[in-house]
């Protein structure tokens, strides 16, 4: 039995022992330095870097530099805008999703990103494995806007009109597989109204048809539509939130218009490359909470119709689960694709 014993433990510790060591030492230097780089304070350099994935001057890069901007100044540290458009949002978010895990590259997410994994067949990413969701910052309603000369002047009587006649009321948008696209394909599917859709390369030339009549409907921002609305030209007839709009606070929604299943928002929020030290996410999180806070970027965001609203890491990653089913579910039913 000893013998036994013995030439076991010859056969365990014996020959194997050298590199079972280096191992464990190679192990331990390892883990040394993990945590020596998760202890280091953030951020240590500049700049970090906040990636767009639209081109300069729309909604999305306008709230991205007011946001950045202040989050500058709390960090002490240069935060660059740097605008990445194509693809539907695809490129920029492709960007974010292959550089390192480290706080210093960050995504400005808008709702494309949840879109673009129900229209695009294939992504060079994975929305899932490939993201740390960071923080959502705020939510911005749609109106319905209508040509005043060539609708009814309300929702319900729209509808109405609508279903007596399939194929009278056009709504127009900035493309296949938008957020105004798909609004209006849910829209569809909420109230049964049949009407066409007429994609255009972008949302200047659909307003310009709209104002002229070609087309009778759009969902809009109601910044994009203000301007036309003292001459009379176009008129609102809802707007897609749960709760009335601050700046025209006499526009019922859809809701309340007699379709309690129809919501529709465009939300901004942060998502970091997967692999970000959960430290350093955390301590994002509060900071762009601390942002959305600021007096003047509220009031700046209010001049855009948006809606502060913040949640932190685990909430937001819910929260974007919940928008993705939401969209893949409207992009199934209606057969949206891309051009």
């Amino acid at each position: 039995m000893l013998a036994a014993i013995g030439a076991a433990r010859r056969a365990t510790f014996d020959v194997p022992v050298g590199a079972a060591l280096r191992a464990a030492v190679l192990g331990l230097v390892a883990a040394a330095f993990a945590a020596s780089a998760a202890a280091q304070p953030w951020p240590t350099r500049q700049p970090v870097k906040l990636v767009v994935p639209f081109a300069p001057g729309g909604a999305t890069d306008i709230l991205a530099r007011v946001v950045g901007q202040k989050l500058q100044e709390g960090l002490g540290q240069q935060v660059v805008i740097d605008n990445k458009p194509g693809a539907g949002t695809t490129l920029g978010n492709d960007l974010v999703a292959k550089s390192p895990g480290d706080g210093y590259t960050l995504l400005f997410a808008p709702t494309p990103f949840v879109i673009s994994q129900a229209i695009y067949p294939k992504l060079p990413y994975d929305p899932q494995r490939d993201f740390t969701p960071v923080a959502l910052l705020a939510l911005s309603p749609f109106v319905l806007a209508a040509n005043a000369a060539s609708t009814p002047p309300t929702l319900a009587a729209l509808v109405e009109s609508a279903k007596a006649q399939p194929g009278r009321y056009a709504f127009g948008s900035a493309g296949n597989g938008t957020v105004p696209h798909l609004a209006g394909e849910l829209f569809r599917m909420r109230t049964g109204a049949p009407l066409l859709h007429v994609p255009y390369k972008g949302g200047g030339p659909a307003l310009v048809d709209l104002v002229a009549g070609q087309v009778q409907l759009m969902f809009a921002t109601p910044i994009e539509v203000a301007p036309h609305l003292p001459g009379g030209r176009l008129r609102l007839l809802a707007a897609t939130g749960p709760t009335r709009l601050p700046s025209h606070p006499d526009l019922p929604t859809v809701h309340e218009s007699g379709w309690p299943d129809f919501e529709v928002l465009a939300f901004f929020g942060v998502l970091a490359p997967a692999g970000t030290p959960r430290p350093v996410v955390e301590r994002l999180a509060a900071d762009f909470e601390r942002v959305m806070k600021d007096a003047d970027v509220q009031s700046k965001l209010a001049a855009q119709s948006a809606l502060v609203r913040t949640l932190g890491p685990d909430e937001f990653a819910a929260f974007l689960l919940k928008q993705r089913d939401q969209w893949a579910d409207v992009v199934k039913r209606s057969g949206a694709k891309v051009d």
